[in-house]
């Protein structure tokens, strides 16, 4: 099965569940589906940092600060959040992601999802998925900062860490 192919729960305004959609045609019709952010940081505390491969359905081949992906129909956020970083780390036995937070995300070419983010260390030496990930690095935190502005960020991840570096200086 493709990408394309794979089933999703489409959510209202609320994240109630109101239809299911193959994965293609949500995008295409811009139907509101669920994804989930995780970052992993390794054993030093570097956040694993990735740029996408060319094929990817949305927002090819940009960087990004969180792995994760699209909930599958039925699926729970806290499984899809496991599921993903160990599918995209390409390891196995990551302890369970610890919930952040969620936020609906909504971008002016009108696509909308409810988005979980998510935490995990990762101490298993990752092998990323070469049709996901082109290129991938642990980065401390302030050389990510110093990337922001010349790098091209998934703009869905790039509104999750600004949310989350936000709530992290809050509760400091």
């Amino acid at each position: 099965m493709s990408a394309a192919d794979e089933l999703l729960d489409i959510v209202d305004e609320n994240d109630k569940v109101i239809g299911q959609s193959p994965r293609g045609e949500a995008y295409a019709r811009r139907l509101r589906h669920r994804c989930v952010f995780i970052e992993a940081r390794d054993t030093e505390g570097r956040i694993f940092v990735h740029r996408r491969t060319p094929t990817k359905l949305v927002f090819p081949s940009m960087y990004d600060m969180f792995v994760g992906g699209v909930v599958g129909a039925g699926e729970t956020y806290d499984d899809a959040a496991l599921r993903e970083a160990e599918e995209e780390l390409g390891v196995s036995g990551l302890p369970r992601p610890e919930l952040l937070f969620k936020f609906r995300y909504d971008d002016a070419a009108g696509r909308s999802w409810w988005s979980s983010v998510y935490q995990v260390r990762c101490e298993l030496p990752v092998d990323p998925q070469a049709e996901e990930v082109a290129w991938h690095d642990f980065l401390p935190e302030d050389e990510l900062e110093r990337r922001l502005p010349d790098w091209e960020w998934v703009p869905d991840g790039l509104a999750a860490y600004r949310r989350l570096t936000e709530q992290r200086r809050a509760t400091r």
